[in-house]
């Protein structure tokens, strides 16, 4: 009982892992269906993207017959997985108690916004949970406002904090044969991938952060570029042509610097006692990124990448999603792959991040609006064909 974003993302993980994964929705379809088209009259890239590998059933909750077929489905599922807005399955006429007591072995997994307090029955988006899970604050450079990130850290952040919970009820009811509650926060997701900024926040009652370019500090972590944030410096530098993903990130490791010095023509400085260690250089990071720069600048990051990687030195080139969507060892590792439909013809995706090696993943598409209607209702859930076009014409199914 999923839809848009969030929730999807952690069934289609949990069906690339090998579930069967049902997906029920209102006869009207998840909206992503007619979300953000490219194409008229097709299911969305949107949709076709969040929900490849599952079946798709049609149901009128709203309904009384409705109702009651999924009380009779319940209990042939192992989870239950939803991201309505909170007390919605309630409304329904299902909640916990009502769903234990029909099926004591279900896994109910619910993502919402906000867990429980002032903000429970805020509506949440990505972007909302990236505000206020500690991202924006930290996010963009010092002069500037904050800002999201591209990556759903809100949406598919949680998604696969919810598939880590599924996973660990199933394997608990192995041993108590009990079904539980799986909850997941937006806010709480972020928030936990926010971590080393409330580590910072922490540092910060005992003095500046040093390895934070930031000139002044307040009494909270600042947004601060490109900075790593870690123990070793990191940045973003220039690469020529100069174009707007024309960078190269770089990341300057004690053992590293030796080389690096000797790579921008300035040998001189590996023994500098003023930038020989790591305690010299941390004053002047932004110094020493500029003289990284000023080599970047002559040669593409692809010629740095090079160059660097010949001395083991951490970098990694920003990448264009025309670079990535296009990028052969993304496609060997079936991380960017084809995927064929009926109605909108072939498109990509993302794969698996996940790799088994006694299971691989075959990435299949996203199912029609209701297309297995007719396999689960009367194959599965054993209806006849009279009862079935009654439902259909009634507007349950």
């Amino acid at each position: 009982m999923t839809h848009v974003q969030s929730g999807p993302s952690a069934t289609q993980i949990l069906a690339w892992l090998g579930a069967d994964v049902v997906k029920l929705e209102a006869p009207t379809g998840d909206i992503t269906r007619r979300q953000l088209r490219d194409l008229p009259d097709v299911d969305s890239l949107y949709f076709t993207m969040l929900n490849c590998n599952k079946r798709s059933i049609t149901l009128n909750m709203k309904s009384d017959e409705g109702k009651r077929i999924f009380t009779e489905m319940l209990p042939r599922f192992d989870v239950l997985a939803e991201n309505f807005g909170p007390g919605a399955i309630d409304r329904m006429g299902f909640d916990w108690p009502r769903l234990q007591e029909i099926n004591p072995r279900l896994i109910y997994a619910s993502i919402k916004g906000f867990g429980e307090g002032p903000y429970t029955h805020y509506k949440a988006y990505e972007v909302v949970a990236q505000a206020m899970g500690g991202s924006m604050s930290t996010t963009g450079f010092e002069d500037g406002p904050p800002l999201a990130t591209g990556a759903q850290i809100g949406d598919s952040g949680t998604g696969i904090h919810t598939v880590a919970g599924i996973l660990a009820a199933l394997y608990q009811r192995e041993h108590t044969g009990r079904g539980q509650r799986v909850t997941v926060a937006m806010q709480h997701a972020v928030l936990n991938l926010c971590r080393v900024k409330l580590r910072d926040q922490q540092r910060l009652a005992h003095g500046p952060l040093a390895e934070y370019p930031n000139e002044e500090f307040g009494d909270t972590v600042p947004r601060s570029g490109n900075a790593s944030g870690g123990g070793q410096p990191g940045w973003a530098v220039k690469c020529a042509p100069g174009g707007p993903n024309d960078y190269i990130y770089v990341i300057v490791q004690p053992v590293g610097w030796k080389p690096i010095t000797q790579l921008i023509g300035r040998p001189e400085l590996a023994d500098d006692p003023e930038w020989a260690t790591p305690e010299a250089r941390l004053d002047k990071l932004d110094k020493m990124f500029q003289l990284i720069e000023e080599w970047t600048v002559n040669h593409r990051k692809w010629d740095v990448l090079a160059k660097l990687n010949e001395h083991n030195i951490p970098c990694g080139p920003v990448l264009s999603t025309k670079e990535i969507i296009e990028d052969s060892s993304l496609a060997d590792n079936d991380m960017v792959v084809p995927v064929d439909h009926p109605e909108r013809g072939q498109f990509k995706t993302v794969g698996c991040p996940i790799k088994l090696s006694d299971s691989s993943v075959d990435v299949e598409r996203s199912p029609l609006l209701g297309e297995h209607n007719q396999e689960i209702y009367m194959s599965e859930l054993g209806l006849d064909e009279t009862r079935f076009a009654e439902l259909k014409a009634n507007g349950v199914i």
